[in-house]
């Protein structure tokens, strides 16, 4: 039997090419073209294909094509089409939102935030048409559809920050410009101007689940390649017929962890802390600029931040000292 020596090495078994489950009746078939990959099978499956794509696929790559397009060429433009330049300087390149005083316009003027508008309408339904694609898979592989729901909690965070905050707003202003660096940077000021982010307690939440998910995920991919060969990757069976591999990953994580997980519920553990970590960071900042104006100043009123040290002493007003007025 084939057993981990060590850490990096990794068992890689081929079969014959295999096209999948029969497709429904009335449905786009399959792209050809299956073949086998080395170096991916030392990742992963070494198979690549069959293909389907579908209305759904094929439309939200167009929309997604795009978006990209109109971001690029904007971002090409602003340092006058100098293919060097774009080059050197595309991670602070940007495509800004239209500005304040425009406020909610539903067609802005190109050049004042249109193409952001655009570009938006189109990375938005490319998003949302591949989340549709995801769940009718699932629903036509007779799968569950925990993934569409997984990603539907990513694009409810992106949903907050471009859309449905500006529009609390009252200001597309508000939403965060297309850019590497750009996008870092609102993010620094959205933080600063709303009395420091950290002090949300959403943000904080989110930052749980967050390195709380990879925790999670790590310490469960690891216990799983550490029992593989007691046959641990056939985690199904495991959870309906518990064996020996089972047996010795639960007694590790008592000895280590504390509390024994199973087979199954280490996935949805790690499910609803991946799920809750845009979930709730979206929350934040849906709050923030429309319910807290500064989250210092909330933190102090709750006890949750100190307040700062008086430096000076108190100052009297000067109209009120007894003879300042003769």
């Amino acid at each position: 039997m084939s057993e981990y020596q060590n850490i990096f090495t990794r068992v890689q078994v081929r079969g014959p090419l295999y096209a999948g489950t029969p497709l429904e009746r009335g449905t786009m078939g399959r792209e050809k073209g299956a073949g086998f990959v080395h170096l991916l099978g030392r990742f992963g499956d070494a198979q690549i294909g069959p293909i389907y794509l579908g209305w759904t696929g094929i439309a939200s790559l167009f929309c997604g094509f795009v978006a990209i397009e109109i971001i690029g060429l904007n971002m090409w433009a602003s340092v006058n089409w100098d293919p060097i330049q774009f080059i050197r300087q595309l991670p602070w390149l940007s495509l800004e939102p239209p500005p304040p005083e425009r406020g909610l316009c539903v067609i802005c003027p190109l050049n004042e935030g249109g193409w952001w508008q655009l570009a938006g309408f189109f990375l938005t339904a490319s998003i949302l048409l591949w989340w549709v694609r995801m769940y009718r898979r699932a629903r036509a592989l007779k799968m569950g559809t925990h993934v569409a729901w997984a990603f539907a909690s990513a694009i409810w965070l992106y949903l907050v920050l471009g859309f449905i905050r500006p529009l609390l707003m009252g200001s597309w202003s508000e939403a965060v410009p297309f850019g590497i660096f750009p996008h870092l940077d609102w993010t620094a000021a959205f933080s600063i101007r709303y009395g420091n982010l950290f002090y949300n307690p959403f943000h904080m939440l989110s930052i749980v689940f967050l390195y709380g998910s990879t925790l999670l995920f790590a310490m469960h991919g690891a216990t799983i390649l550490a029992v593989s060969r007691y046959g641990g990757e056939r985690e199904i069976e495991q959870v309906v017929d518990r064996g020996t591999a089972a047996e010795r990953a639960a007694l590790f994580w008592r000895w280590t962890m504390g509390f024994n997980a199973t087979m199954e519920s280490i996935h949805r553990w790690a499910w609803w802390f991946a799920v809750l970590c845009p979930l709730t960071g979206g929350i934040g900042i849906l709050l923030t600029g429309t319910v807290v104006d500064n989250w210092y100043l909330w933190g102090v009123k709750h006890s949750i931040a100190p307040s700062y040290p008086a430096v000076f002493g108190p100052i009297g007003d000067p109209s009120a000292i007894q003879g300042a007025g003769q």
